[in-house]
């Protein structure tokens, strides 16, 4: 039997953010969008298990890994995107990852420009995100298009900033710069952290 996906359930509110991210975009975000991609992943599997059944003659194999890829992506990162924010969240990490982002980016400062930048520019809809790679044992910055694209292989997301216009576009229209900026005030740093630990023992 196939493995479902499943929505997760917010850890706060979708009021709780604000003003930094209204209740509706939430609502929309979590509800709809974040749905739509569990849904789109369990359609995908579905349909590779039922080919597997009757076999592989006549099926669109590749669009529908493609739309198993995107999906799976999709809800993969939004599932690390929500709880790294909290209605407490801001200000800077300490800790092992505060020594960490030190280390490897040259002070909180620096991570957090570069950080910025990746997310604001990235093309089209995409993703900024804080992942540990593993073969240099170090935190790295990536852009993701389209969940999927320009990442790097073996990586793990440890904090993600989703920069598609429906996480943003109904409080801050076209101005993706007002929301990264404005985003770092409900980073929650102490999930962050958690997140790094896995890979430091």
């Amino acid at each position: 039997m196939t493995k479902r996906y499943v929505l997760p359930k917010l850890p706060y509110s979708y009021d709780a953010l604000e003003p930094t991210i209204i209740e509706e975009i939430m609502r929309l975000h979590h509800g709809k969008h974040h749905q739509g991609y569990v849904n789109g992943a369990n359609a995908a599997l579905d349909k590779l298990a039922e080919t597997r059944e009757t076999g592989f003659s006549g099926v669109d194999t590749k669009g529908v890994e493609r739309d198993l890829a995107f999906n799976a992506s999709g809800h993969a990162l939004h599932t690390v995107f929500w709880p790294n924010m909290s209605p407490k969240g801001g200000g800077k990490p300490g800790g092992s990852l505060g020594d960490r982002i030190d280390e490897d980016f040259g002070g909180f400062d620096a991570f957090k420009q570069q950080f910025g930048a990746a997310s604001k520019t990235v093309e089209g809809s995409g993703w900024g995100i804080l992942a540990y790679e593993p073969l240099s044992d170090q935190l790295i910055t990536l852009q993701a298009e389209k969940h999927q694209n320009l990442t790097a292989q073996g990586v793990t997301p440890i904090l993600v900033l989703d920069v598609w216009e429906h996480a943003y576009y109904l409080q801050y229209k076209n101005d993706r710069g007002s929301y990264v900026d404005n985003w770092w005030n409900v980073v929650n740093w102490d999930n962050i952290e958690k997140n790094l630990k896995k890979f430091l023992r």
